[in-house]
């Protein structure tokens, strides 16, 4: 069984016990997050689809990580004026296993 759903302006394909990556959520290390925008789901035979959202389906997970990802250089440069920037970016995530996905 697998759904599509909506958090952090994206959609993600989720399945019972994957980790996924989401943008960052509010939560310590091992509570629980529930995500209330199911957009489909699907058992291998019956497709059920939301007119945007499905109504009394959710999906619920256990917050596994809070971290940063990999660095990311900006470099902005102009030929023959000597301007030279350089900025990095981390960007938070949440790492979340998927236990239950309730249609």
């Amino acid at each position: 069984m697998y759904a599509v759903v909506a958090t952090g302006g994206k959609q993600y394909k989720v399945q019972e016990g994957e980790i996924l990556r989401v943008e960052k959520l509010a939560g310590d290390v091992g509570s629980d997050v529930t995500f209330d925008q199911v957009l489909m789901t699907s058992d291998g035979t019956d497709v059920a689809l939301g007119a945007p959202l499905l109504e009394g389906a959710e999906v619920t997970g256990t917050i596994v990580e809070q971290d940063k990802s990999k660095k990311v250089l900006v470099f902005k440069y102009k030929r023959r004026k000597r301007f030279r920037k350089m900025q990095g970016h981390r960007q938070p995530y949440t790492a979340v296993k998927i236990n239950t996905i309730k249609a």
